[in-house]
């Protein structure tokens, strides 16, 4: 090999040292540091904690709200069958 041949080897070595650090940048350009990443895990799994008890609390709220209109239904209903056994046997007489 020339000098010539080796000096062209030794740049075009150098350009694609350039070109894959280049890439390399560029790829830890859009990497999340550390730090960021584990605040921003940190605050996803308090929002999901908080969501997922907020769900239980209305879901417990619904429980009771379907308890208490049964409680009325049952309530109106032993009300009022005394008032229509009345009125049937009223009828009949």
């Amino acid at each position: 090999m020339s000098n010539g041949e080796l000096g062209r080897l030794i740049q075009s070595l150098r350009e694609d040292m350039r070109e894959d650090m280049g890439q390399l940048n560029a790829r830890l350009d859009k990497v999340v540091p550390v730090d960021v990443y584990t605040i921003e895990k940190t605050t996803i799994t308090e929002r999901v904690t908080a969501l997922e008890t907020h769900r239980e609390k209305d879901a417990e709220r619904l429980v009771a709200t379907r308890r208490w209109m049964l409680g009325v239904v049952i309530t109106v209903v032993v009300a009022v069958l005394p008032y229509l056994a009345t009125i049937v046997r009223g009828a009949a007489a």
